[in-house]
C-alpha cells in the first residue's frame, strides 16, 4: 500500500539520500518530499511491515513524527540523522 507518512530530522539532500539507499533493498523505492515541513516520504510499505520500518527510520536518525520519543531518544535521533546526513551527502 502506497504511504506517504511525516519523518522528523530530514534537512536535505544527503538526508534524503540516505533515506533512499538505506530503505530501498527492504522496502523498494522511497520519495523524500523537501519542500515541506515536516518532511514527507512516500513508498509503497504493508501495515505487516510498519513496524519494522518505524525501527529503521529511528535507527538512522529519521523517526516518524507520529512517534513519542523521550528527551533521550530525541537526542540520540538528531545525533543519528547529522551523521546519516553526512553519509548520505558523501555517496552523492
Amino acid at each position: 500500500m502506497k504511504r506517504t507518512l511525516e519523518v522528523i530530522n530530514v534537512k536535505c539532500g544527503g538526508c534524503a539520500g540516505t533515506l533512499k539507499k538505506a530503505l530501498l533493498e527492504e522496502f523498494g523505492e522511497v520519495e523524500v518530499n523537501l519542500d515541506v515541513t515536516p518532511r514527507l516520504i512516500t513508498l509503497n510499505v504493508s501495515d505487516d511491515k510498519m513496524d519494522a520500518l518505524a525501527l529503521k527510520l529511528k535507527q538512522l536518525g529519521y523517526p516518524l513524527s507520529s512517534e513519542d520519543l523521550n528527551t533521550i531518544e530525541k537526542i540520540t535521533t538528531t545525533a543519528k540523522s547529522f551523521v546519516s546526513c553526512a553519509v548520505g551527502k558523501m555517496d552523492n
